[in-house]
C-alpha cells in the first residue's frame, strides 16, 4: 500500500477548528494512528503527536513497536494482528514510551479496513487512560445519582421537555420515566401550580440565574417538594438545556412545624409567665389570662375562680369544695355575638351541678379533654349557650398551687380550628400551673395588704374634729394594687383656747414597718402638741427623738412632716416643715374677686432623722373663707414628670374648685379625681402608685365679738383693770357665772406677772367651745406649780388655776411665755 504520509489515499483534509471552539474529544485527548498491514506507522494525527511527544517526520515510517514500553515484546504486536485477522478489531490497553523517555498507559481502539483497492489498513484510536477513567467514573456516578439517588432528577432540553428522568422523580408523579420523556411541567404538573413553575423554568433557561428550594405542593396536595433548576451548557458555553433536581421535604416540613409549634408555645408560656409575673389582684390576672390564650391558643376562654380566692379569704377544705360558687373573672372570645354574652359573662357567680364535667375537675384537681360536643351534655344554659357558638373541643383545667385547687381554666375551640390533643392539654396544663400560683401569690397579698391597710387606717385619727371657725376635709387613699402599703398620715389636733394644729408626714419606705412607724411619729406629734410648742420648736423635738421612734436601732427614720397652728380668733397660722412639700392656700381677691391658689414659701427644713438642721417658721395672717390644702407627694408626684408640674397642676384646680361653696369633703374627692383619676371614689384598682393623704380646711375665723384682749402697763393698779376689764366682758358676753372664778384666776396670773417679769401684760380671752383666757409677759421662763405653806401669802396662783379650771397650760413664744386656762361655758350657752 502506497500512501502520501502526509495526505493519506482516499482522505480528504478537514479544515483546522478554531481556538474558541472544544469538545469532547479535547478532553480525551484521542490520537489517532493509521498502519499498515506490517505495523508501520502510515499517519500521526496532531494528538498523537501532542500525546506521545514524537513529531510526525520521526514517526511516520516507524514501526509502532519501536515505540512499546520495555518488557513488550513483538509478540505483543502479533498477538494484535492476530486478533485483528480474526475479529477486524482490537481492544485493550497499550503502554507506549514517551519521547522523553517516561511510559504512557493508552486505552486502545483499533479497526482493521480495506481500502478502495482492497488493501488492508488498520486505524487506531488511542486515550490516555487517565483521562478516560476521569470520564468513566464521572459517568458511572452520574448513572448511580440517577439509579440509586433519593432525589428525583430530570434533565431538560432546550424546548423545556423531559429527555432524561430517573425512577425517583417517576415514582413522585407515579409514572414511569418512559411515560414522562418528551413532556415539559405543563403536562406533569397540576394546573394551578404548573404556570408558575414552568416559568420559572424558562427563566432559569434564559437567565442562567439557579433557582434552589422553590417549595411546591405535591402533585398528590398532602406532601411538599422543593424544587432546584439550574442551566446546562457545553463547553463552549452553549445552552443545552435545564437540570432539575426535586426533594420530597414533608418530614422536613413537619419537623420544622413541630419546631416552629414548640417555640410558639414556649413564646406563650414566657409571655404569659412575664404578664402575670408582676400582677397582684386576682382579677387582673384572670382577665389577662384569658385575654393571652384567645385566639392564640384557643377561640373562647374562661377563667373561674372560688369566691373565697376571689375576695382573699380562706381556701374551702375538700369537703366543702363540691358546693362552693365560682365566680368568672376573666373571659375572652373571638368574636362576640348573643351567645358569647350569655356564655362568658364576666363577673358572674355559677355554681355546677354535682356530676357535671365542671364539678369533677374542681373536685379531683385532674384536667378533662372533651372531644365532641355529645360529651358535654347539657346540664345548664350557658352549657347551650356554648354549644351554639360551634364549638367542638373543650379543655376544662384546674388551677393549682400547693395542693389546693383555686379554680378553673374553661378553653375552646370552634368551627374549622383542629381539636385539642394531648400535646395542647400538657402545654394548658403548664400554663394552668403558672396561672395557679400566680392567684396564690395575688390572693396572700390581698391578705397582707388588708391587714396592713387595717393597721394604717387604725393609727389614723378615726373622728376628726372641726373646731370654730375652722371647717376640715380629709382623705386617706392607699396606693394601687401591686405597691406596698406606706407611711403617709394626716392629723388634726385641738388646741387651747380653739386654736387647732394641722400635720401632714410621710414616712420613708413601705409595709407594715413604715405603717407602725408612722403611729410611733403621729402619737409623738400629738404628744408634743399637748405641750403648746411652737411648729419649728415642735419639730425639732421630733427630730431629736428620731432614734427612739425608729423600728430598731439600726435603723434609721426618715421622715418629712409639715405642722401648722391656726388662731380662728385671730385667724393667724404658723406653719413650719420638716423636707415637707409647701401647702397651698386658696384665697380670694378682694378687688376682683376672683379665687387664687397658691404654694406657701415655707423655709424648707430637713426631712425628720438627718439631725443637725434648724427648723424655722413663717407666720401668716389668713383672710377670711380662705382654704388651706396638706398632701403627701402620692397625690402630685407622676414618674416621668418635675414635681413642680405637679404642683402647678394642683394650684390649678384648687383655683377653680377651691371657693368656698363647695363642701371640703367634695373638694377632697374632685382633688383626687383630678390628680390621679384611677384613684377616686369609685374609680377602684388600679389606683395611685403611692399613697395619698390629703387634708383640707377652710380657715373661716371666729365671729367678731367673740374674743376680747388688753394690755396692761405695769404698775400698781394693773390687777384692778384687769379684773374691771374681765367682767365687762363676761358680762357682755352672758357668761356672769364665769365671772367670779375667771376674775380670781386673771387677778392671780397678772399679779404674778408685775411681780416677776417688770413688763407690761396682755391679757387675751376667747369664746369658743369653752372660754379661753390667756395671760402674756417678757419673762421666758415659764411658772411651776408648787405647794405653798400655812404661813406664805403667795405662791398659791397657779394651785388656784389648776383646782378652777378645765385645763391649763403654758407656752413660750419669740418674746416671753404665755399662761392659759380654759373654763367650760355654763350650759345652754353656746360659742354665737
Amino acid at each position: 500500500m502506497t500512501t502520501n504520509p502526509s495526505e493519506p489515499s482516499g482522505l480528504t483534509p478537514v479544515p483546522a477548528a478554531r481556538s474558541d471552539e472544544r469538545s469532547l474529544l479535547d478532553v480525551l485527548r484521542v490520537a489517532i494512528i493509521m498502519l499498515d498491514e506490517r505495523g508501520t506507522i502510515r499517519l500521526w494525527s496532531p494528538m498523537a503527536r501532542e500525546l506521545l511527544g514524537w513529531p510526525d517526520r520521526d514517526a511516520v515510517g516507524r514501526r509502532l513497536t519501536d515505540m512499546l514500553a520495555p518488557g513488550h515484546t513483538p509478540a505483543t504486536v502479533a498477538r494484535i494482528h492476530a486478533t485483528l485477522r480474526n475479529r477486524r478489531h482490537w481492544r485493550g490497553r497499550l503502554p507506549l514510551r514517551h519521547r522523553d523517555g517516561h511510559i504512557i498507559q493508552l486505552e486502545g481502539r483499533a479497526a482493521l479496513l480495506l481500502d478502495a483497492g482492497g488493501t488492508p489498513f488498520i486505524l487506531a484510536n488511542l486515550v490516555e487512560t487517565t483521562r478516560m477513567t476521569g470520564i468513566e467514573q464521572d459517568l458511572a456516578a452520574f448513572d448511580a445519582l440517577f439509579t440509586a439517588s433519593p432525589l428525583g432528577i430530570g434533565v431538560f432540553d432546550t424546548e423545556q421537555r423531559l429527555v432524561r428522568v430517573n425512577e425517583a422523580l417517576a415514582r413522585m408523579h407515579d409514572a414511569t420515566p418512559a411515560e414522562l420523556l418528551g413532556k415539559t411541567l405543563l403536562d406533569i404538573l397540576p394546573a394551578p401550580m404548573a404556570q408558575k413553575v414552568y416559568a420559572v423554568q424558562g427563566d432559569v433557561l434564559r437567565s442562567g440565574h439557579s433557582v434552589t428550594d422553590l417549595i411546591t405542593p405535591a402533585p398528590d396536595g398532602v406532601r411538599a417538594h422543593s424544587l432546584s433548576f439550574g442551566r446546562l451548557t457545553d463547553r463552549d458555553g452553549r445552552t443545552v438545556g435545564v437540570s432539575s433536581t426535586v426533594t420530597d421535604i414533608t418530614e422536613r416540613r413537619e419537623a420544622l412545624d413541630r419546631i416552629e409549634r414548640a417555640r410558639q408555645r414556649l413564646a406563650m408560656l414566657d409571655d404569659i409567665g412575664s404578664s402575670l409575673g408582676d400582677l397582684l389582684d386576682v382579677r387582673l390576672i384572670a382577665g389577662s389570662l384569658a385575654q393571652l390564650l384567645v385566639p392564640r391558643f384557643a377561640d373562647y376562654a374562661a377563667v373561674e375562680l372560688l369566691a373565697p380566692v376571689a375576695h382573699g379569704g380562706e381556701l374551702p377544705t375538700a369537703e366543702q369544695l363540691p358546693d362552693t360558687p365560682v365566680l368568672q373573672l376573666g373571659t375572652a372570645a373571638k368574636q362576640h355575638s348573643t351567645h358569647t354574652d350569655t356564655a362568658l359573662e364576666a363577673g358572674e357567680r355559677i355554681t355546677f351541678e354535682p356530676g357535671s364535667p365542671f364539678s369533677t375537675v374542681l373536685r379531683t384537681g385532674n384536667p378533662l379533654l372533651i372531644g365532641s360536643p355529645d360529651e358535654l351534655g347539657a346540664q345548664s344554659a350557658k352549657v347551650r349557650a356554648a354549644m351554639d357558638l360551634g364549638i367542638h373541643s373543650m379543655l376544662i383545667l384546674p388551677l393549682r398551687a400547693r395542693g389546693t385547687v383555686l379554680g378553673l381554666i374553661i378553653l375552646t375551640r370552634a368551627g374549622r380550628r383542629s381539636a385539642f390533643d394531648r400535646e395542647d392539654q400538657a402545654l394548658a396544663m403548664e400554663v394552668a400551673g403558672r396561672a395557679g400560683i400566680s392567684m396564690d401569690n395575688a390572693r396572700l397579698y390581698a391578705r397582707e395588704r388588708e391587714s396592713a391597710l387595717t393597721l394604717q387606717r387604725s393609727l389614723l385619727p378615726q373622728n376628726v374634729p372641726q373646731p370654730p371657725g375652722v371647717a376640715v376635709g380629709h382623705r386617706y387613699v392607699p396606693g394601687s394594687v401591686g405597691t406596698e402599703v406606706g407611711g403617709d398620715w394626716f392629723d388634726v389636733i385641738p388646741l387651747a383656747g380653739g386654736r387647732v394644729a394641722f400635720v401632714v408626714g410621710d414616712v420613708m419606705g413601705h409595709g407594715l414597718r413604715a405603717a407602725a412607724t408612722m403611729g410611733r411619729l403621729r402619737t409623738a406629734v400629738r404628744t408634743l402638741a399637748g405641750l403648746e410648742l411652737a411648729p419649728a420648736e415642735l419639730l425639732r423635738r421630733v427630730d431629736d427623738l428620731s432614734e427612739d421612734l425608729a423600728q430598731a436601732p439600726d435603723d434609721q427614720l426618715w421622715a418629712t412632716c409639715l405642722y401648722a397652728v391656726y388662731d380662728p380668733a385671730s385667724r393667724e397660722c404658723v406653719l413650719a416643715k420638716a423636707g415637707h412639700l409647701p401647702p397651698v392656700l386658696v384665697t380670694r381677691d378682694d378687688a376682683t374677686g376672683l379665687w387664687s391658689a397658691d404654694a406657701l414659701e415655707l423655709p424648707s427644713g430637713a426631712p425628720l432623722g438627718v439631725g443637725g438642721v434648724p427648723f424655722e417658721e413663717r407666720r401668716i395672717t389668713v383672710p377670711e373663707d380662705s382654704t388651706l390644702v396638706l398632701y403627701t407627694d402620692g397625690l402630685i408626684e407622676t414618674r416621668g414628670e418635675s414635681i413642680t408640674a405637679g404642683l402647678e397642676r394642683l394650684c390649678a384646680l384648687l383655683a377653680a374648685r377651691g371657693t368656698p361653696g363647695a363642701p371640703l369633703e367634695e373638694l377632697c374627692d374632685r382633688i383626687i379625681e383630678g390628680l390621679s383619676p384611677a384613684a377616686g371614689p369609685g374609680g377602684g384598682a388600679p389606683g395611685p402608685s403611692d399613697d395619698i393623704a390629703l387634708l383640707a380646711a377652710r380657715l373661716s375665723g371666729l365671729p367678731e365679738g367673740n374674743s376680747a384682749e388688753w394690755i396692761f402697763a405695769p404698775e400698781p393698779h394693773a390687777p384692778r383693770k384687769a379684773r374691771r376689764a374681765v367682767r365687762r366682758a363676761l358680762l357682755d358676753w352672758n357668761l356672769e357665772p364665769l365671772v367670779d372664778t375667771t376674775v380670781l384666776l386673771v387677778s392671780e396670773l397678772v399679779t404674778n406677772s408685775l411681780r416677776y417679769a417688770h413688763g407690761p401684760v396682755e391679757v387675751r380671752m376667747v369664746r369658743g367651745t369653752s372660754l379661753l383666757v390667756e395671760v402674756s409677759d417678757r419673762l421666758p421662763d415659764p411658772p411651776h406649780e408648787r405647794t405653798a405653806s400655812l404661813l406664805e401669802e403667795g405662791g398659791r396662783g397657779l394651785h388656784l388655776v389648776a383646782r378652777q379650771s378645765r385645763r391649763w397650760g403654758t407656752r413660750q413664744a419669740a418674746h416671753g411665755k404665755t399662761v392659759w386656762f380654759e373654763l367650760l361655758l355654763p350650759q345652754g350657752l353656746s360659742d354665737t
